[in-house]
């Protein structure tokens, strides 16, 4: 990392809410418990999905990798964001920047390749029931989930290297509440062009092109719902991949909204907000949603509670 500090730059300020500390006093307790359920919550599927054998399903395997993932997105920045609602001082290494923005970039794109894997997955359970154990093998599981992760890190060293790379001249003050890469590279007094068209492309591979897949899965879906004869299959297969489309709704929504609205000359403070409330809420929301749709989750959960209770 000293060789690729050579911008004059040593630590940068993250501005942040700064400006309004009263906020910053409402947040925190609020971030704070946010996090908690986070970290709780996911914890909670990771575990009933590695310990409840009836779980040891390739949609289970998913679910455990997706909630992994939200622990790692949300720790990359919330314990330092935190910190710095309670402190004037709210600076981060050189180092720990690239750090920050690295892991942020890759677990972000891990989840939208990881998505469109599970709509694959429930495509697969519900189009081709008789042919999903040998379409779905646990190697190919692997492969999708190990593919995801290596694709979306290699994509995010790329990135953090190229933006870190450029020369700051000294601009220290970053508009954000993280090492996020657009605010970053607006301190850059070099050339930005190579950085912004390799997030560019990144940004069509992972955004658009999963989502089409997600929609076109679900689209055959649906059609094969609907030929289902009875009610009640028709309805157990929807609640199958109910949550899963909650979850796409969630995470897709949040990031049209703040990513595709018109942009403003000026940063607005409502804006701020969104963004630190969408950075931990859908990490939070997601175990929530699976517990609630899904029987076998809540039955496993009540099961490992009660022989955790028992062991007592």
């Amino acid at each position: 990392m000293e060789a690729l500090n050579r911008t004059g730059v040593s630590e940068f300020f993250l501005k942040g809410f700064s400006a309004y500390p009263a906020l910053e006093h409402l947040l925190f307790p609020l971030c704070s418990a946010m996090y908690l359920v986070t970290l709780l919550g996911n914890t909670a599927i990771v575990a009933v999905s590695v310990l409840d054998v009836r779980l040891h399903t390739p949609m289970y395997f998913f679910l455990g990798n997706l909630s992994i993932l939200d622990i790692c997105y949300t720790s990359s920045f919330a314990p330092l964001m935190l910190v710095h609602f309670l402190l004037a001082q709210k600076t981060i290494s050189f180092t720990g920047c690239a750090v920050q923005m690295c892991l942020s970039l890759s677990t972000g794109s891990t989840e939208c390749l990881l998505l469109a894997v599970m709509a694959y997955d429930r495509y697969l359970a519900i189009c081709q029931p008789l042919q999903y154990p040998v379409l779905m093998s646990h190697q190919l599981c692997l492969l999708l989930v190990g593919a995801s992760w290596a694709i979306s890190l290699l994509k995010s060293v790329t990135e953090t290297v190229i933006a870190m790379r450029l020369p700051f001249c000294g601009h220290r003050v970053v508009s954000h509440f993280t090492c996020e890469i657009l605010a970053v590279l607006k301190l850059a007094c070099g050339d930005t062009s190579v950085s912004e068209g390799f997030l560019l492309a990144s940004s069509i591979l992972l955004l658009p092109i999963p989502l089409a897949l997600i929609c076109l899965s679900y689209a055959l879906i649906l059609v094969t719902i609907l030929r289902v004869p009875s009610a009640a299959g028709c309805h157990r297969a929807f609640s199958t991949c109910s949550a899963h489309l909650a979850v796409v709704v969630l995470f897709y929504g949040a990031i049209i909204c703040m990513y595709m609205k018109p942009k403003s000359k000026e940063a607005h403070i409502s804006d701020e907000v969104f963004t630190v409330l969408y950075a931990v809420v859908t990490p939070m929301l997601n175990p929530v949603i699976y517990s609630l749709r899904n029987k076998e989750v809540k039955e496993a959960a009540r099961k490992l509670w009660g022989r955790i209770w028992t062991s007592r």
